[in-house]
């Protein structure tokens, strides 16, 4: 598995946002799995066509997606989704991610969240004890990166962004899941969260984030 950094500027509730997000690259055999697409630069695609063939572009988050369709044209890859999400540049999912059915790589199961506003899921992978890859429903932002202007490290600072194995704020704000869901999440075994905020999370990701449910929900 493979972790990587990156830049997303956006607009949202009125504010310019300049902050990090990630990309998870999934290997199985020769054939790449993308999860929370970040486009890459010159230098970075190289890198990316080094580990493997790009196979597979998968969206988690319904806030995600901006670059999916350019991995899927530049390598011809499947796109998966969630029902009823919402892509952008015309994108149509190949295939759609149900929990109990078809993954696009061996070892993965789909958490889905019951009572979002809008589709989420996670996707959590059988491989050293359990790993987590999550969008924006769970963080792991511990301060302000390269990527991160003044005004959003500001401003994201004073809205509780920066908290170890947190709850992503606008993810909370915008769709307001319920306590059941995370309780059924802790039931999950895992030990290693990567998500599109933060850096990894590694051996102690269950312990801290049973925490977090407990004080947000007390799931």
């Amino acid at each position: 598995m493979f972790f990587v950094t990156g830049a997303m500027r956006t607009v949202l509730m009125g504010a310019h946002w300049h902050f990090s997000r990630n990309m998870t690259v999934v290997r199985d055999g020769d054939a790449l799995t993308l999860i929370n697409t970040v486009r890459l630069d010159d230098a970075g695609l190289a890198q990316l066509d080094a580990l493997g063939k790009v196979k597979h572009v998968v969206k988690i988050g319904s806030f995600h997606g901006r670059d999916d369709a350019f991995y899927k044209a530049r390598y011809g890859a499947t796109f998966w989704a969630l029902p009823g999400m919402q892509h952008e540049h015309g994108l149509v999912a190949d295939k759609l991610l149900v929990p109990g059915g078809e993954m696009p790589f061996a070892g993965c199961s789909v958490f889905q969240f019951a009572t979002t506003k809008m589709p989420e899921c996670i996707l959590r992978i059988d491989r050293e004890g359990g790993i987590l890859v999550a969008c924006d429903s769970l963080q792991n932002w511990l301060a302000a990166d390269e990527f991160f202007s003044d005004e959003s490290s500001k401003m994201m600072a004073g809205m509780g962004f920066f908290t170890p194995a947190n709850l992503g704020p606008v993810f909370l704000q915008a769709n307001e899941p319920k306590g059941e869901d995370y309780t059924r999440l802790a039931a999950l075994p895992f030990q290693h969260a990567l998500c599109a905020h933060g850096v990894p999370l590694r051996d102690t990701a269950k312990e801290a984030y049973t925490a977090t449910f407990k004080r947000v929900f007390g799931a």
